[in-house]
């Protein structure tokens, strides 16, 4: 993209968050961009995991909605369940991974935005295609 992305509103967007992530059987579905930050929700499968990956300069909040798993982060782990909530500041190493026989469930907070505005990847295979194609990247300012 070329230019000063200017697709982000400046209305007020209001979720049912939990539910909206619940509903969702994506892997990774952005569901807002702004100028700042972007709101995301994923879906890791039994077994799965986002992968092993460090943001340059883009800090990452994870809120948990459903299921267990492990946070992989600085070379520390911990169990998360639904309502817990993870901080990854920029430039550090982490992964998430579904330890349970359900779903982990999460909504995460990019600042600023990580991915293309309005991505969905059915799963984590369809993700890494994208990003290596080049075809998830965030809006530019």
């Amino acid at each position: 993209m070329t230019g000063a992305w200017t697709g982000y509103v400046r209305a007020m967007e209001h979720f049912t968050i939990a539910t909206v992530a619940e509903k969702s059987p994506d892997f990774r579905r952005v569901l807002w961009t702004g100028g700042h930050t972007q709101l995301v929700i994923m879906t890791i499968p039994p077994g799965g995991e986002i992968g092993e990956e460090v943001h340059e300069g883009i800090d990452q909040i994870l809120t948990f909605v459903s299921g267990t798993g492990e946070a992989r982060v600085a070379g520390e782990t911990k169990e998360v369940v639904a309502g817990d909530l993870v901080v990854v500041p920029a430039g550090t190493k982490h992964n998430f991974v579904n330890t349970g026989p359900n779903p982990l469930v999460l909504y995460t907070v990019y600042g600023p935005p990580d991915h293309a505005d309005g991505a969905v990847h059915r799963t984590k295979e369809e993700a890494e295609a994208a990003e290596a194609a080049g075809q998830d990247e965030p809006p530019t300012a």
